[in-house]
């Protein structure tokens, strides 16, 4: 993967998410103090979005989120990068014990500039892949950009704070675009804190 992205800074899109207290603090807390652990560990956070109440996914699974995004800048490559949001994922007492279960911290990378990874074919794979077998499957590799971005307006929306332009390098939609392509519904239910 490191002979594929150029070593200068590089730009990306890590969604934050989060529906359990931790250490006596609401999820919003919990977001906020990983963007500062953000910094510490040497990212550039170029733009941070607005903090959304978002319902929980899948329904029933959970109490609600807290979510954001932030537009970042870095000199790591994209394995790199999940490493160190996994480390944080840690610090912040997050287990992942149960895919889309209840957590203190998600910090997923979205996109990273026009990658796609690992190859278009995977990618396709992953983006056409039926919603029963999302379930009860999860790569074994990093698939940018994120095969269910386009999908998820708890992902959409706060990005297209930050990112309103970025085009999806598969699709050719922006995030903007991305966002009026989504029902209506899930759209509002996305609604700033």
């Amino acid at each position: 993967m490191g002979s594929e992205v150029d070593k200068s800074l590089s730009e990306a899109v890590i969604a934050l998410g989060g529906n359990l207290s931790l250490r006596g603090h609401g999820p919003r807390v919990t977001l906020e103090q990983s963007l500062s652990a953000m910094v510490e560990a040497g990212l550039v956070i170029r733009a941070a979005s607005r903090f959304f109440a978002t319902p929980c996914f899948p329904a029933g699974a959970g109490p609600d989120y807290v979510n954001a995004a932030v537009l970042i800048e870095t000199d790591l490559d994209p394995g790199q990068l999940l490493d160190l949001l996994h480390r944080i994922e840690h610090d912040f007492g997050r287990a992942r014990e149960q895919r889309w279960g209840m957590r203190t911290l998600d910090l997923d990378l979205v996109c990273w500039g026009d990658l796609v990874l690992p190859d278009e074919l995977e990618h396709q794979r992953w983006l056409t892949l039926a919603p029963e077998d999302q379930v009860k499957s999860a790569p074994e590799q990093l698939i940018l950009p994120h095969p269910r971005l386009q999908d998820r307006a708890f992902v959409l929306v706060p990005m297209a704070d930050v990112a309103p332009d970025w085009s999806h390098p598969v699709l050719g939609l922006t995030a903007r675009q991305m966002v009026a392509a989504l029902p209506p519904a899930d759209v509002a239910a996305v609604t700033p804190l």
